[in-house]
């Protein structure tokens, strides 16, 4: 088990290394000059020449990335072009309100898999089963962007339940800060519903066909004991790398959501850097996504290999 968990960590760390370097350098390709957006069209050669050579832009790609690489590892993402500060500190401000539509929206795709998938696994082929099966499909196809507007125009226009690009943060109370976040939160719910209802479904079944279960039926026991007992525990660990995924993936993929709600978080303030060629937030945005995610896969792989007994068995032989 020691040696796995070693095993994971190395191969961790190799990709955050693998991703630094794509990229940086397919941010070097970008066209357009770190100096010059500082300085202006107006600034002199002298001055953008100055500047180049206090910036280190005018040394060899290979050193830049080097002592970028090793800002990285002390925690120094940098210092963005266009906000002047640091980049690290950028993202720390974000970053709460990232988190707090991911855990929302994570928590509320949840519910709504475990009780759909769960009743639809029991009741096969029949209508409850189909509408779960209609929500799949709703859910994985259904453009995000398009959800959300429909929300601002009947929740926050016509029916004015919801703000509709008012963000309040959680110092103005708990109300009111779910309040801010109940349509954002609910549209991307919708969106990862889909892929998490279809695996909680499929390994419902799978459980439910198993022997022991048809063991646990002819013992007399009772179906609420069937179900939620045994059936639940068991099916839930295969899901349980879905639903870890997932949420890695909103932490890095709340840019539409953010900015049709105009919410300050991580992904607008990448689409800021996108639009305004501040590489140095790029990359320190691109690199922090991919450590929160290769991270939660990790942290998801140690749970899973606690919680199936096969897979500890197996551990220990490596």
């Amino acid at each position: 088990m020691q040696n796995y968990i070693i095993k994971r960590i190395w191969s961790a760390l190799v990709v955050i290394f693998v991703v630094s370097f794509i990229t940086y350098f397919v941010l070097m390709l970008i066209p357009g000059d770190a100096a010059q957006l500082i300085l202006g069209t107006d600034a002199s050669p002298d001055k953008l020449a100055e500047l180049r050579n206090a910036m280190g832009l005018d040394r060899p790609w290979i050193v830049q990335y080097l002592e970028w690489l090793g800002g990285l590892l002390r925690l120094d993402f940098g210092k963005s072009y266009l906000y002047s500060t640091s980049v690290l500190g950028l993202i720390i401000d974000r970053l709460p309100v990232t988190a707090s539509v991911a855990v929302l929206s994570i928590l509320i795709a949840m519910v709504v898999s475990i009780l759909l998938g769960t009743v639809s696994a029991i009741k096969r082929n029949t209508a409850i089963d189909y509408f779960s099966r209609s929500v799949m499909q709703i859910g994985s196809a259904i453009p995000t962007f398009w959800i959300g507007m429909l929300f601002i125009i009947f929740f926050g226009l016509k029916l004015k339940w919801f703000p509709i690009s008012d963000y309040s943060p959680l110092s103005d109370g708990l109300f009111v800060h779910l309040r801010s976040l109940a349509m954002p939160c609910t549209v991307l719910a919708i969106g990862e519903t889909g892929m998490m209802l279809r695996s909680i479904r499929t390994s419902m079944i799978d459980t439910l066909d198993q022997d022991y279960m048809d063991m646990a039926r002819v013992k007399g026991l009772k179906n609420k004991t069937i179900y939620f007992k045994y059936a639940i525990r068991s099916a839930m660990i295969a899901p349980i790398n879905v639903i870890g995924m997932q949420f890695a993936k909103l932490m890095g993929g709340t840019v539409v959501v953010e900015s049709v709600f105009s919410l300050p978080g991580l992904g607008r303030l990448l689409l800021i850097a996108v639009e305004q060629r501040d590489v140095v937030l790029l990359q320190g945005i691109v690199m922090f996504i991919t450590a929160v995610v290769v991270f939660t896969s990790l942290v998801v792989d140690l749970i899973v290999m606690l919680l199936n007994p096969k897979i500890r068995i197996r551990t220990r032989g490596e």
